[in-house]
């Protein structure tokens, strides 16, 4: 089973450049109950998930409802079509994660506990 409990910060993402986005990079924090919170460029979100074998399924996912500038926007629309369907991940390092949509969506992610503090 693919292993992604703890805090991810997103390094790539297609579809968003994520580099410069200072307080708007998305983060995301995956606890073993099941539960994954943390920031898709301008709005919180939070939600459900289950992995299986190399794949990660999420629930409903929601989110508040702010304005932001446009790169973290962008950054955010495409890490919410992620976590609209069901990611396979691949770890390339120990503290690396790949993941790839259905419709070939992807993001790289790196662990840091810190960014949950954001």
């Amino acid at each position: 089973m693919v292993d992604v409990d703890g805090t991810w910060r997103f390094t790539a993402l297609t579809g968003a450049d994520v580099a410069g986005l200072g307080q708007h990079t998305p983060w995301l924090t995956f606890d073993g109950d099941g539960q994954v919170y943390g920031l898709a460029g301008v709005n919180r979100v939070r939600g459900t998930w289950t992995a299986q074998d190399d794949t990660i399924t999420f629930g409903p996912v929601v989110s508040t409802l702010m304005a932001g500038p446009p790169e973290a926007t962008a950054a955010e629309r495409a890490v919410l079509a992620l976590l609209g369907s069901t990611l396979t991940v691949t770890a390339p390092e120990s503290d690396r994660r790949r993941v790839t949509s259905p419709d070939g969506g992807t993001a790289e992610l790196v662990r840091d506990d810190v960014a949950g503090q954001a």
